[in-house]
């Protein structure tokens, strides 16, 4: 490749796939639990129909991510009942609500419109280190401190 980047060997494209898999598996489960609780705040209650609605997606699909999230701990459910999350689900909304907050705040303050930051928040948070996260913070903070 004259001029390119070099591909890694290919011994580590299954692994290279298998960590992205893995990493697309844990935004839809975030997505998913901070979602539902977003529901149960502004509705009352999270159901497979309003979580296809905000999704975009089919009743089915959300069938079948409640079924995972249910195996994985982050929500119990019955059918035709609403969805409600586990103590574990919980913790995780409100772990991804935190990090979506700094993430904003960060972009806010290098001047980024709020709706411009808004959309790239949704797609950094779930993507970023714990370290990053602690820059983003501590520039929010030391920026919000100067006035």
């Amino acid at each position: 490749m004259a001029g390119g980047a070099a591909l890694p060997p290919k011994e580590n494209h299954a692994e290279t796939f298998a960590r992205l898999r893995d990493a697309h598996a844990r935004e839809v489960t975030e997505d998913y639990v901070e979602m539902i609780a977003d529901l149960i705040v502004e509705e009352g209650e999270a159901r497979a129909v309003s979580l296809a609605a905000r999704f975009g997606v089919t009743p089915a699909t959300v069938n079948n991510t409640i079924k995972r999230l249910e195996r994985d701990g982050f929500v119990s459910s019955r059918p035709y009942r609403s969805i409600f999350l586990t103590e574990a689900g919980q913790e995780l909304a409100d772990k991804c609500r935190e990090r979506h907050k700094i993430v904003y705040d960060f972009l806010i303050a290098l001047g980024l419109d709020a709706q411009i930051a808004e959309f790239d928040a949704e797609g950094i948070e779930h993507h970023v280190s714990a370290e990053t996260l602690d820059v983003f913070r501590a520039f929010t903070e030391a920026r919000k401190a100067r006035g």
